[in-house]
């Protein structure tokens, strides 16, 4: 599924038209539907974040609308994930490190729930 795809399939299931929605999120009209279409890469982060809110997603349905837009475009990452590696300068030394170290799907698995078991200690 492409960004465009989900975008469209969230609006239909709303019940909202297209161009109510672009008018909801401050968009031009043709500009949502060369979205929907594939024909335009994801709006800015302010507008899917609107996007988010006129359709009421849900956190997980925001997180795959997210890296449904980063999957548009080549060498791309989720806009959220983007800003947050950008303002911890740690995050990046380790994410280098786990490049240098090659850590697999399965290690990355192991750390996600360490960092689960700390949250829930908390």
């Amino acid at each position: 599924m492409t960004f465009g795809e989900f975008i469209k399939e969230k609006r239909i299931s709303k019940g909202i038209n297209l161009r109510k929605l672009a008018e909801l999120v401050n968009i031009a009209p043709a500009y949502l539907s060369d979205i929907e279409k594939g024909k335009r890469n994801s709006p800015s982060t302010e507008k899917m974040d609107r996007i988010a809110e006129v359709l009421e997603l849900t956190d997980e349905e925001i997180i795959e609308m997210r890296d449904l837009a980063a999957n548009d475009r080549p060498n791309s990452v989720a806009p959220d994930i983007s800003e947050y590696v950008t303002h911890h300068e740690s995050v990046r030394v380790a994410l280098r490190k786990a490049r240098e170290l090659n850590l697999s799907n399965q290690d990355w698995i192991k750390i996600i729930e360490e960092m689960e078991k700390k949250s829930e200690s908390k």
